[in-house]
Parts: structure tokens; sequence; C-alpha cells
């Protein structure tokens, strides 16, 4: 009687049975709905450089500034490179001179030509960035074709240009043509205002400025980083899951992201796509792969970088946001039809209301 009135082999089994359960519905998540807490915020950091040295006369930008593209940052001192201009010219003119040809109608091509040549280096990298976000589906079409019929245009401005400045040259007639004196100093002109033209850095394309140091009178070298830019037309999620979470995840699968800088609020996403390698860490010494004794039972697990896209491209970015802030990630690897699906949805809801606590 007193076998039977013990409850405790029951409660046993249950607990076993449970534990069982769990196991398995673990096994199962990793499998067709992987999910992780690692998730950060990406995106593009460049540090911004001078292509020429000087001395700052004027910052135009504050820290953590939104800027556009061709936004003014910060100027140089621009009297060395007028100087280096009006020298050039002279030496243009001078050359020209000596073979009693005039030198307005070449300066004025010649400097045509670098203002289309500039122009069209511009366009052909806010191009090369729309084509890319084109080929992922975050822009549209239309903006595509916009920006190629930027490019043609531009391309178009700097052939008549330089048809321009070819019919000056054979102005000068045959003594001029292909004198070696002539490209030199052309080209001695043509440096001088790119110099004058990088004088004054601006933005590369829309974007914010962070941790902006710069003051006036501050001396920056050529190639040297000034500040920060971040790259607001290219954001994405990087999650680190485990190699054996990997088995079915595909580009293309449905993410649900929680932010933890908008709490309460899931935003659907999908894998763009998984990183190819990791550096394990291995080390070299005298040529040989260095031996990485273990002093752990187990290996811990290796993680594998997979990228992921906010749905509904930059327009969808909670402005809360920031690069490097935290997100929760679940990848429905096996669609949202199925019930280990319905459970990483549930608890990642639960997460979300919790995240107004921590």
């Amino acid at each position: 009687m007193s076998e039977a009135r013990n409850p405790a082999g029951k409660i046993a089994a249950i607990v076993v049975v449970l534990l069982v359960v769990l196991v398995a519905i673990y096994a199962m998540s990793d499998k067709m709905a992987p999910s992780s807490s690692r998730g950060i915020v990406s995106a593009h950091v460049v540090q911004i450089a001078p292509r020429v040295s000087g001395e700052i006369t004027q910052v135009h930008v504050e820290d953590d500034a939104v800027v556009q593209a061709g936004d003014a940052l910060f100027s140089l001192d621009k009297r060395p490179f007028e100087l280096a201009v009006q020298q050039a010219e002279a030496n243009l003119t001078s050359t020209i001179q000596n073979i009693d040809a005039s030198s307005a109608s070449l300066l004025a091509a010649q400097a045509a030509v670098t203002q289309a040549r500039t122009a069209l280096e511009t366009t052909q990298a806010q191009a090369e960035r729309t084509f890319r976000l084109e080929e992922r589906g975050i822009a549209s079409n239309a903006q595509g074709d916009t920006a190629r019929g930027q490019v043609s245009d531009a391309e178009a401005r700097l052939a008549t240009a330089e048809a321009n400045l070819e019919s000056a040259r054979t102005q000068l007639g045959p003594q001029g043509e292909g004198n070696p004196a002539i490209a030199a100093a052309e080209a001695q002109l043509e440096r001088a205002q790119y110099d004058l033209a990088s004088s004054t850095v601006t933005a590369p394309h829309f974007g914010v400025v962070t941790n902006v140091l710069l003051s006036e009178g501050q001396f920056v070298g050529a190639g040297n980083p000034a500040l920060t830019f971040i790259d607001a037309d290219a954001a994405w999620i990087t999650v680190d899951l485990r190699e054996n979470q990997l088995q079915n995840i595909e580009a293309g699968d449905t993410v649900g992201l929680l932010f933890d800088a908008v709490p309460g609020q899931i935003f659907d996403g999908r894998v763009q796509s998984i990183a190819w390698g990791i550096n394990p860490g291995r080390n070299m010494q005298g040529g040989l792969v260095v031996n990485q004794p273990s002093n752990r039972w187990f290996e811990p697990a290796r993680r594998i970088p997979v990228r992921i896209e906010l749905q509904g491209g930059l327009d969808s970015w909670p402005a809360q946001v920031r690069v490097g802030g935290k997100v929760h990630a679940v990848v429905y690897a096996s669609g949202t039809g199925n019930p280990i699906a319905w459970i990483a949805g549930a608890l990642q809801r639960v997460r979300s209301i919790t995240s107004y606590l921590h």
C-alpha cells in the first residue's frame, strides 16, 4: 500500500519525460528555427582621409551629424593649392608662347576636362553603390536606371570636354600638336587643379560622421584618417550561429529580429548570405603550425557569421538603432508553419516584452 501511495516514482518519470521532450525540442530548434542573442548591427565604417596635406581652416560638420553625398566635411587652406594652379597655368602659357600659340582656349579646355573627370569619378562611385543595392533588392530598378543615366551623362560631359581640349590642341598647329613640353605642362596643371579641388573634403554618400575631433589650425597629412564616417546606405545584422545550427539555413530564409534599442517590437528580416570561413586562431612559428593544447573537456563550438538584411530596405530601419547594437534573431530555416517555429516565435515575443526590463 505504501509503495502504491508514494508518488515519487511517477514524478521522476514525468520529470524524465519532460527533460527528454525539452532536449528534443532544443535539438529540433537548432535545425528548424535556430536562434541567437549574439546579433550585432553592422555597417560600413570608413575613416575619411584627405587626398592632400594641409592645415584645416574650417570644419563644416558637428559630431554625429547626418550628411548627404557631396556635403563638405572640412576644408584645408586653399592658398598653397591656388598658387600651384597659378604657377602651372603660367608654365603652360609660357610653354605655348614659346611656339607662338595662344593659351587661353587651351587653359579653359584643360580646366573643363579636369572638372568633368572629377564629376565622373564621383558619379561612378555613387552609381556603383546604387547598383549593388539594386542587385540585392534594396534599391528599385528606377533608382538603378537613374544612376545609369547619371553615369552616361557624366561620361558624355567628359567626352565633350576632351573633344574641346583636342580641338584647342589642334588650333596650336603642327608645332604644338603632340609637343611633349605642352603635354607635361598640361599634366602639371591638371594635377594642381585636382589638388585644389581636393582641398575641400566631402561626404562620399549619405551617412553619419562621428568621433569628430578636428579643429581649425590642425594639420592633417594626405591619407591620414581625419574623421569616422558611417555609411547609412548599407546596414545589416551579423549573427554568429553554431555550425550545427546552419544545417538548413539558406539565403532568403525569413528571420525574426528583436533590437535591444526597440523593445517590444519584432522586425522581419531575411538571410542574405552565410560566411564561407572564419579564422580559427591557429598561429605559425618557424614555418610550422603551433600546437594548441586544450585544457577543456569539451571544445567550444565554432560560430559562423550569418548576414541578415531587414525587410523593406533602409526605410524600415528604426531610428533608435545604432551600429554595434545588440540583436536577437530567430531564423525560420524550415518556414513559419510548423510547431517548432511557433514555439521559437512565442519565446521571442516573450523576450521582446521582458527586454523592457534590461
